[in-house]
């Protein structure tokens, strides 16, 4: 299926507005079933163990480290089509993928089995992300970028509260078999609607300007975004970021379990509202927040992004460390949404500085970087880290001072982000 590419070099009709928010609702939604999809199996681990006979150690291989892996590996390859042939057809063409693979879940008979069929939800969920970035990119002019692409953002503590309550729902009504299927059937009930809804635009550039150059050499292109000091800079910060990150949002269940004695339904209901709405406030007012402070200083729409991890540290340690559960709560929903900043800014800012024909692939980078550091070692780090405190006797407060300690890795990225926004002004007149 083809379709003729927009051009943005004009101030959009209502239709063209029109448009461009059908697109981000459509992409949206894709999204959505992206983290839908990813956190289903968190919600089924227990029902999965018992029956299936798993041990931890797999069930956190199949949540953790090798689903990482392979999503942030498989991204690179993907996105290199994405800059090169027609994004939205990719887009559809993964989210069949991985709707797929996620209701053929339900037929798991073993460990085997069930990691080969979450290889096949990370390698669709890999070729997403990055290709709905650059259409975004290209749909919106910089100084709206960085709103849109939160606005995009808002799927993923969307998706983390659909994933556990439909999965939630499903299976103790159904089994946990058949929700693997009902949600993989809806995901695939989606993917045509993209194909009619999402029109493939121009390739523009930051300025604006249709471009129609052809994609450069995988190593022209690595060496190109390790000059951008903005690029460079920003990564190393979030990356650092992530590593607190994922072991607060891995970890934060049993913590409340284990410190606080809250049975595991509060847990639950508690962590959604902290991950769904606060994780949602803060997507949405760092991109806000960053354009309106790059409207008066284009170094706003990095720095924004320090300055809330920075607050973000003190407001977890007091999450962590208070003996008050109610203060615990409190300030861990203002630590959720503080964390959940930068992800329009990483995004956004990115996008803005490089070639249109490399920014599928600047998003893979981000990914692979993202999600092998943050991911794939930020809760197992912790983890690692609680046992050895436990080990000398910290038994009760052994995760409380493992997951205080790895906060601090935020403030190691906050200082990297500040000083990448020293240069986006420069890396903004580079192409």
């Amino acid at each position: 299926m083809t379709s003729q590419p927009i051009g943005l070099t004009a101030p959009p009709t209502t239709s063209a507005a029109g448009l461009r928010r059908m697109m981000l609702v459509m992409l949206g939604l894709v999204s959505m079933f992206n983290y839908i999809d990813r956190t289903v199996l968190s919600v089924l681990q227990e029902p999965i163990k018992r029956e299936l006979g798993l041990s931890d150690g797999q069930l956190g291989l199949l949540t953790g480290l090798a689903f990482a892996l392979f999503y942030a590996t498989l991204s690179l390859p993907i996105a290199r089509l994405a800059d090169r042939f027609n994004r939205r057809n990719i887009i559809a063409a993964s989210l069949a993928t991985w709707s797929g693979m996620t209701a053929l879940s339900g037929l798991a008979t073993g460990f085997g089995s069930l990691v080969a069929f979450r290889i096949g939800v990370a390698l669709g969920e890999a070729g997403s992300v990055p290709a709905s970035h650059s259409i975004i990119a290209d749909y919106y002019p910089p100084e709206k970028r960085v709103t849109a692409l939160a606005s995009w953002g808002l799927a993923l503590p969307a998706g983390i509260m659909l994933g556990y309550a439909s999965g939630g729902w499903i299976a103790s009504a159904l089994g946990w078999r058949l929700a693997f299927g009902v949600i993989g059937v809806a995901g695939l009930a989606l993917a045509p609607l993209v194909l009619l809804l999402v029109r493939e635009p121009a390739r523009a550039g930051s300025s604006g300007s249709t471009r129609t150059e052809q994609a450069p050499p995988l190593g022209e292109a690595m060496r190109f975004l390790w000059r951008l000091r903005t690029y460079r800079y920003m990564l190393i910060g979030t990356t650092l970021h992530a590593f607190a990150q994922y072991a607060m949002m891995s970890w934060s269940a049993p913590f409340y379990m284990r410190v606080h004695h809250m049975p595991l339904a509060d847990v639950a209901s508690w962590l959604a509202l902290m991950n769904g709405l606060g994780g949602g406030i803060g997507i949405y007012l760092g991109g806000r927040l960053s354009d309106a402070a790059g409207s008066r200083n284009p170094a706003g729409r990095v720095w924004v992004s320090a300055v809330a991890m920075l607050l973000m540290v003190p407001a977890a340690l007091i999450q962590f460390l208070t003996p008050s559960l109610t203060a615990s709560l409190a300030f861990g929903f203002v630590a959720t949404m503080l964390m959940f900043f930068y992800y329009g800014p990483i995004i956004g800012v990115p996008q803005s500085i490089v070639p249109p024909r490399i920014r599928a692939l600047t998003s893979a980078v981000t990914l692979l970087v993202f999600n092998l550091f943050g991911l794939g070692l930020g809760p197992a780090v912790t983890g690692f880290l609680s046992d050895r405190l436990a080990g000398a006797g910290m038994h009760d407060t052994s995760l409380r001072f493992a997951l205080s300690a790895v906060v601090l890795f935020s403030l190691a990225g906050a200082g990297s982000i500040g000083w990448a926004s020293r240069f986006y002004a420069s890396d903004l007149k580079k192409h």
